[in-house]
């Protein structure tokens, strides 16, 4: 069969030119024929190009149009150009034109997606009932009795079968997580929802934002801004708030005694079993033994930011009284700080800005002129832990708002019109000065927290006879021997307690250092595996190398301290033998834990250790169904399946006044706007949630517009 040739045509193509180098421009219509094929359209777009190009030979100045003459399949029109040129227009004419086709843009944008909320917002409101019988457990309405004072046993919660999926988690390993601080937080973002029946206890039930909590205080940021829903936090991992109060625990039953005040007011106590339990209730601000702190300040809670607010508005409100004296509105004026750490210089430096920048706007000036801020420091430079070049460079910020410094200064006592405190003077002698206040604020490092509510009287809360929560637990086990926390190992389990079950962290808790006496065993075990006499045995450089990298497992807060092997090895052979005794390597170890120092008490150090745990506890209950075959149930289950806990400081960064630091591992910097804006960024990316990180950008925008509300509620 022979192949059919496609039909083949004549296309006509007609060029209408216009030359622009006449005033009065003139048409040329002529027809270019061509032949081409009428059904295959790559042939046409051939002939269509061809017709331009001998178009292009008329004028380098003309422009051309080219149609077919006679429709086609594929009939179109290419355009080069049918008009001269506009006239060229001026700048100031383009600039218009742009400036408001932006502005055009803008307004239908911003229209569009203002048009998108109320959609959105429209679709949050609900009218119908969509509620139904909920299925509730019999012993999540009546529980069973039981434990060492025959409390209620809360083994169902009432809305474990609310779903499907938090049904799944009635028989998973209970976990109970004490308070609703930093390290709690940053282990409930990292727990996988699937491993474990997750129950919060917390007397509050928001987590705050205590890094910028001095800006509240002063109303550069709202209180709100600052505060994320525990219950929010808890939904991811489908788990369960009790707004209730940790009293004490059982460690042989493990059962948390419990209490919560019911709606006549009456407090009731009953029992929460768990497979594990977390510490994270947090501290309270350290005393150090000076009389008077019920009349002083502190910063911790929401609710002592809202105090501070009030106090310092209700002094400035005092001193524009007729009735007030001089003496005693200078008196009113004083604000002192007890704490040259960040949370001090920060509150002195945004309590600076706010009556710099809003007092003159809405209290007599004589209000500006009479004021005074005083920051007292028992070291020699404020932010001691900080680089000293930044130390120094905050106390000149301070010096040039006129902020007083008081260095190597400590409280003595604090009265309700007065704080006495000694200095000292150029020979090194003591010196008990005075300072007339109306506010003092006390921030000198922390002490347990009492989970029982704060009485009517302040000053019981700081007694040595107190019966808080943290007590009560090192009370009862013996290993417990610090006073201002609660010891754990490295792997951050209370020591003392049933191994695995009950761990501790954040500012209630502190890491071990005491190496040297923990390893008298280990050192005593490695001689005896080598088959020699311990008091006789002598390692070489090998084996201490061995040795370093045991003590670095063990221990990973001394692993800077073991760097240089060989210098250590050669500094404590004093005889010069080329091994090192037992003796010498005791005094070795002994002398690394004494340069050891606590892990520092900062949201830092206790979102690390919640992010470990939470890890951790994922890493365990995907071995859990391998051990449970395997019939392990005891031992060192932590060390087998996790490594030990190790804190990696980030830096640290502070506020003081329209200028902020930062100290990041040796790389130090400081600066003004340019400062805060990051320092500003920095927290912002910190924010909880996309909630919180939209109010702070509103409350800097508002300070910046209107300024700081000045008002008490």
């Amino acid at each position: 069969m022979m192949q059919q040739r496609p039909a083949m045509g004549i296309a006509r193509f007609t060029v209408a030119a216009s030359s622009k180098l006449s005033r009065t421009p003139t048409r040329t219509t002529f027809p270019i024929t061509l032949r081409t094929s009428l059904l295959p359209k790559s042939t046409f777009n051939r002939a269509f190009h061809t017709a331009r190009r001998r178009s292009e030979s008329l004028t380098l100045s003309s422009r051309c149009i080219i149609t077919p003459e006679h429709p086609s399949p594929y009939h179109f029109i290419r355009s080069i150009s049918t008009k001269p040129l506009h006239p060229k227009r001026g700048p100031a004419f383009r600039f218009f034109y742009r400036l408001f086709a932006y502005a055009g843009f803008f307004v239908l944008t911003t229209g569009g997606l203002v048009l998108l909320f109320f959609v959105y917002d429209a679709t949050t409101y609900r009218e119908d009932l969509t509620f139904s019988d909920i299925p509730v457990s019999e012993k999540a309405l009546n529980p069973r009795r039981g434990g060492p004072k025959n409390l209620p046993i809360a083994e169902v919660m009432v809305d474990d079968e609310d779903s499907p999926l938090k049904m799944k988690q009635k028989d998973k390993p209970k976990l109970v997580i004490l308070g609703s601080g930093w390290g709690s937080v940053a282990l409930l973002k990292i727990l996988n929802p699937d491993d474990y029946h997750v129950t919060v206890v917390s007397d509050v039930n928001y987590f705050l934002f205590t890094p910028m909590l001095p800006s509240a205080t002063v109303g550069t940021l709202e209180l709100r801004s600052l505060a994320e829903p525990v219950r929010k936090i808890v939904a991811r991992v489908r788990g369960h708030f009790l707004k209730a109060t940790a009293e004490d625990v059982d460690f042989s039953e493990q059962l948390l005694e419990v209490s919560e005040v019911d709606s006549k007011g009456e407090r009731r106590n009953f029992y929460l079993p768990y497979d594990k339990l977390v510490i994270g209730v947090g501290s309270t601000s350290n005393p150090h033994g000076v009389k008077g702190l019920e009349n002083c300040h502190f910063l911790k809670t929401i609710d002592d930011a809202r105090d501070i607010r009030n106090t310092i508005l209700q002094n400035l409100e005092h001193a524009c009284l007729p009735t007030t004296t001089d003496e005693e509105r200078r008196r009113l004026l004083s604000f002192v700080v007890s704490g040259g750490g960040p949370t001090g210089v920060e509150f002195a430096a945004e309590l600076f800005d706010m009556l710099n920048e809003d007092l003159g706007q809405s209290f007599p000036k004589i209000l500006r002129n009479e004021i005074s801020v005083h920051v007292i420091q028992s070291r020699g430079h404020i932010l001691n832990t900080y680089d000293e070049a930044l130390s120094r460079y905050a106390e000149g910020r301070f010096a040039h708002d006129m902020v007083e410094v008081l260095t190597n200064s400590r409280v003595k006592e604090v009265l309700p019109n007065k704080i006495l405190f000694t200095q000292k003077g150029e020979n090194g002698e003591n010196i008990t000065k005075e300072i007339p206040m109306g506010f003092c604020l006390w921030s000198t490092g922390v002490g347990r927290l009492s989970l029982i509510p704060f009485l009517s009287n302040p000053a019981t809360d700081f007694t040595p006879a107190q019966t808080d929560f943290c007590k009560r637990l090192a009370d009862k086990l013996e290993t417990q021997t610090n006073k201002h926390a609660l010891e754990t190992d490295s792997h951050l389990r209370l020591s003392g307690s049933p191994l695995g079950n009950v761990y501790a962290i954040g500012d209630c808790s502190t890491v071990q250092n005491n190496i040297a006496d923990h390893l008298v065993t280990f050192l005593r075990t490695l001689a005896w595996e080598k088959g020699k006499d311990p008091e006789t045995m002598h390692i070489t450089f090998k084996e201490w190398r061995d040795v370093a990298a045991r003590v670095k497992a063990r221990f990973p807060q001394a692993s800077d301290h073991l760097r240089r092997l060989d210098k250590l090895f050669h500094e404590y052979d004093k005889d010069q033998s080329g091994t090192l005794d037992f003796g010498e390597l005791r005094e070795l170890l002994h002398q690394i834990d004494n340069r050891l120092t606590s892990l520092p008490a900062t949201a830092q150090r206790a979102e690390q250790q919640g992010r470990y745990l939470g890890r951790k506890f994922t890493k365990m209950a995907q071995a859990a169904p391998g051990m449970r075959a395997n019939e392990v149930e005891y031992g060192d289950l932590d060390a087998a399946i996790y490594k030990a806990f190790e804190y990696k400081h980030l830096g640290s960064l502070a506020y003081i006044g329209n200028a902020a630091i930062f100290d990041f591992n040796g790389l130090s910097f400081s600066g003004g706007l340019l400062a805060v804006y990051l320092w500003r960024s920095v927290y912002f990316a910190q924010s909880v949630s996309l909630r919180t990180r939209i109010l702070l950008a509103m409350d800097w925008t508002k300070r910046a517009m209107f300024g700081r509300d000045l008002m008490n509620f």
